[in-house]
C-alpha cells in the first residue's frame, strides 16, 4: 500500500488505557496485551510511564525485551530523571521511542508550572536535546495543547522539531475541542510552522465530550499522520479515541480520508475481549465495532434487507472484524423472513402452512419474552408444529435400586417392527438407562442438560423431564421431552424422543441398529 497515505496506529492501552479508574494491570497480563496487539500490527505499543513506579518500569522493560515489530515507547516528563528511568526501561527493545511531554497551556503556565512561555520552550528544547542524544527516535507532546494559543504552539512545535524531535503530538488533553476546530488547529500548525516537513504530526484525543474519535479524524483530514488511540477506547475519566473506531472509520470510508493503517482488522475483536477481561472494564453492548450489539437486528424490516442484501443496514461485515456472524436476534419486532431463515439453520424444513403456525406461536411467546432463543424454537416446533416420527419407541423398563449398590435395569426398545433389548447398571438409575438407550441405538451423542419439573400437583404428580442433546456427527442439538409418573421413565421417553428428532432432521445411525438416516 501507498506508504504516504498510512496512518501510524500508536497505542496507549497500556499507559492511558491503564490510567481508567480500577484498571490497573500487573506485569503478566501488560505482557499479554502486548502479545496481542503486536499480533494486530499496531505500529507503536507505549507499553507504560516508568518513573511513576519500579513495577510499571519493570514492565515496560519485560514488553521491551520480548515484543517483537510494533516500535516499544514509553513516557516521561521534560526532567532528566523521568526519562533516564524510562530509557533504561527501553534498553532491550530493538525498536524503540522516548515520549517527552511539556504542559504549554496558559492556565497549566500559571497554575501547574507557574512558568512564562520562554521557560517553557527553553525547558522542552533542551529535554528533547537531552532524550535525542541517548535514542533515536523522540516524540514530543506539547499537554493540553487544544488549549495552548496557536501562535506560541506554532512557536513550541518548531523549536521542538529543531531540537531533534521526530514526532509531535497535539494532545486534547481534556477532551475540550470539536472536530471543525481541531482540523483548523492541524491546518494552521502546517501552514505556520516552516519545518514541519521533517516531523510526523501525531493526535491524542480524549473523550470527554465525546468527540475523542471525531477529532481524531478531522484531524488526519489536515494531514495528522499518526492517531494515539486504546483498545475499546479505555483512559482518564472518559477516555481515549477507540483503535477500533478509528481504524474501520479509514478502512469503511476510503472516501472521505483516502488513507489507511496496518492494523489486522480481524484480531479487533479478539484485542476487545481480552482488554476487557484483564481490566474488568465491560465493554457496553452498543459500542461501536466490538459492542455485543454492534451486529444485531432485531427490526423485521431490517432483517428482511439483510437476509436480502447484507449491505442494506449493515457497513462492515462482522467477520472482518473477527465479530463472527451477523445476529438476528428473534424479538416481537422480527418477520416471518428471519424466523423461517433461522428454523432453517436449526434443521426444519416446514410447509408454508407450518411456517404460518409457527410464526403465530412465535409472536405470542416473543409478547412474553424480551429474546426467543434457539431452544425456545426447538421446543415451540417440536411440541407444537412437528411431531417427530417414532424411529424408536420405548417397550418396557424395569429398574431395581438398593442403597449402596449400583442400580440394574433391563430396557426394550422397538424400532422398525424389531425390539431390542439390554441390561445393565450406572451411577444412577437414569445413567443406567440412558447408557442402555445408547448401546441398543449405537447412536454416540453427547448430554448438554437434563432437567426435571412437576406437571401437576400431589403425590401421584406427573414429572416432565426434559434434555438437551448433541449429534456428534452433525453437531446438531435437540431438546427432547417425557413425561410420566414414574420419572425414570420420563427420563427414558425424553432421551428418545430427542434421538427421534436427531433422525427426522437428518441424524444418520448405524445400520445395525435397525434405524434409518433421513
Amino acid at each position: 500500500m501507498d506508504e504516504k497515505n498510512r496512518i501510524y496506529i500508536f497505542d496507549t492501552t497500556l499507559r492511558d488505557g491503564e490510567q481508567s479508574p480500577g484498571a490497573s494491570l500487573d506485569m503478566k497480563r501488560k505482557l499479554e496485551i502486548a502479545r496481542q496487539l503486536a499480533q494486530m500490527r499496531v505500529d507503536i505499543i507505549e507499553a507504560g510511564f516508568p518513573i511513576t513506579s519500579p513495577g510499571d518500569a519493570a514492565a515496560v522493560k519485560k514488553i521491551a525485551a520480548e515484543i517483537k515489530g510494533p516500535t516499544i515507547c514509553a513516557l516521561a516528563r521534560a526532567i532528566e530523571k523521568d526519562m533516564e528511568v524510562a530509557l533504561a526501561s527501553l534498553k532491550p527493545a530493538k525498536k524503540s521511542r522516548l515520549h517527552v511531554f511539556l504542559a504549554t497551556s496558559a492556565i497549566h503556565r500559571q497554575y501547574k508550572l507557574k512558568k512564562a512561555k520562554s521557560e517553557i520552550v527553553h525547558l522542552a528544547v533542551q529535554a528533547v536535546k537531552y532524550a535525542r542524544n541517548r535514542i533515536g527516535e523522540v516524540e514530543f507532546s506539547p499537554e493540553d495543547a487544544s488549549r495552548t494559543e496557536p501562535d506560541f504552539l506554532y512557536e513550541v512545535v518548531e523549536a521542538v522539531i529543531n531540537a531533534g524531535a521526530t514526532i509531535v503530538n497535539i494532545p486534547d488533553t481534556v477532551g475540550y475541542t470539536t472536530p471543525f476546530e481541531y482540523g483548523n488547529l492541524i491546518k494552521g500548525i502546517f501552514d505556520h510552522v516552516p519545518n514541519i516537513n521533517k516531523a510526523i504530526i501525531s493526535v491524542h484525543c480524549h473523550n470527554d465530550l465525546g468527540l475523542a474519535v471525531a477529532n481524531s479524524l478531522a484531524a488526519v483530514r489536515f494531514g495528522a499522520r499518526q492517531v494515539e488511540c486504546t483498545v475499546n477506547g479505555i483512559g482518564e475519566r472518559a477516555g481515549n479515541a477507540a483503535m477500533e473506531e478509528i481504524v474501520m472509520a479509514l478502512d469503511t470510508r476510503p472516501d472521505i480520508y483516502g488513507k489507511h493503517t496496518n492494523v489486522c482488522k480481524d484480531q479487533i475483536c479478539k484485542a476487545s475481549r481480552l482488554v476487557s477481561s484483564l481490566t474488568g472494564m465491560v465493554v457496553q453492548p452498543n459500542k461501536a465495532i466490538v459492542g455485543r450489539n454492534a451486529f444485531t437486528h432485531e427490526s423485521g424490516i431490517h432483517q428482511d434487507g439483510l437476509l436480502k442484501h447484507r449491505k442494506t443496514y449493515e457497513i462492515i461485515r462482522p467477520e472482518d472484524v473477527g465479530f463472527g456472524e451477523t445476529q438476528l436476534v428473534l424479538g416481537k419486532h422480527s418477520g416471518r423472513h428471519a424466523l423461517e431463515s433461522r428454523l432453517h439453520k436449526l434443521g426444519y424444513q416446514l410447509t408454508a402452512k407450518e411456517l404460518e403456525k409457527a410464526f403465530e406461536n412465535f409472536k405470542q411467546l416473543a409478547d412474553k419474552k424480551k429474546e426467543v432463543f434457539d431452544d425456545d424454537l426447538n421446543a415451540l416446533v417440536d411440541t407444537e408444529i412437528i411431531s417427530a416420527p417414532k424411529t424408536y419407541e420405548l417397550v418396557s423398563l424395569s429398574v431395581l435400586t438398593q442403597t449402596g449398590k449400583e442400580p440394574k435395569v433391563n430396557i426394550s426398545i422397538r424400532s422398525k417392527a424389531k425390539v431390542h433389548e439390554a441390561a445393565g447398571s450406572g451411577s444412577g438409575p437414569v445413567d443406567a438407562a440412558f447408557k442402555l438407550v445408547d448401546k441398543i441405538i449405537a447412536q454416540k451423542t453427547r448430554l448438554l442438560d437434563y432437567q426435571i419439573r412437576s406437571v401437576t400437583v400431589g403425590k401421584d404428580a406427573q414429572g416432565e423431564v426434559t434434555v438437551k442433546v448433541q449429534d456428534h456427527k452433525s453437531n446438531k442439538v435437540v431438546i427432547g421431552q417425557g413425561v410420566s409418573t414414574d420419572i425414570i421413565e420420563a427420563s427414558v421417553r425424553a432421551y428418545l424422543d430427542a434421538i427421534n428428532k436427531i433422525v427426522y432432521r437428518g441424524g444418520v445411525l448405524k445400520k445395525d441398529s435397525g434405524a434409518y438416516g433421513v
